[in-house]
């Protein structure tokens, strides 16, 4: 008998903590932010986007190019080879290989560069929200703002507001 009284004491006192803590939970006041979706749709994101395809797109285009061009001297190579002698053959394959190195090399360079300027000005952007999410949990009085989150519902999802605040002053 007295372990069966330890029991349901214990079980008594779990459930009295357990709605003491549910209790508690529903003062608190939690807000989401959807970061995929700030960095998508926030005007200073569509600006660092903007910034990234104007520096990019020359290179990008002189790329493209290359290959085109590339792709045409193989196909004439795969064309003409027939007719070609051993020795013209063989040069222009050196000279087609030379060249897909140097379009590899480039492309790798590229995308290299490409890959560190969109980090920069993803941290900008996301440095900036973080700004706009911390002014909003303290004017706001919130006690948890969440980034990552299985599911959330629209009662807490201040995503809208995140981004409002971004477009309004620029994010600073």
């Amino acid at each position: 008998m007295d372990k069966t009284r330890v029991i349901s004491s214990v079980c008594a006192g779990l459930l009295a903590l357990a709605l003491h803590g549910a209790v508690q939970a529903q003062e608190l006041k939690i807000g989401y932010v959807n970061s995929d979706r700030v960095l998508r749709d926030a005007a200073p994101a569509k600006a660092a986007q903007a910034r990234l395809e104007q520096e990019f797109s020359r290179r990008e285009k002189e790329l493209a190019d290359m290959a085109a061009k590339l792709k045409a001297a193989s196909d004439k190579l795969e064309k003409d080879g027939p007719t070609l002698s051993e020795s013209e053959r063989a040069r222009r394959q050196r000279e087609l290989v030379e060249q897909d190195r140097e379009f590899q090399r480039r492309r790798r360079e590229f995308q290299e560069d490409l890959n560190q300027r969109k980090n920069e000005e993803l941290a900008a952007v996301v440095e900036r929200a973080n700004r706009v999410i911390k002014q909003i949990f303290e004017q706001e009085k919130f006690d948890l703002i969440v980034q990552e989150a299985v599911f959330a519902g629209p009662r807490v999802d201040i995503t809208d507001k995140v981004i409002k605040a971004l477009n309004a002053n620029g994010g600073k």
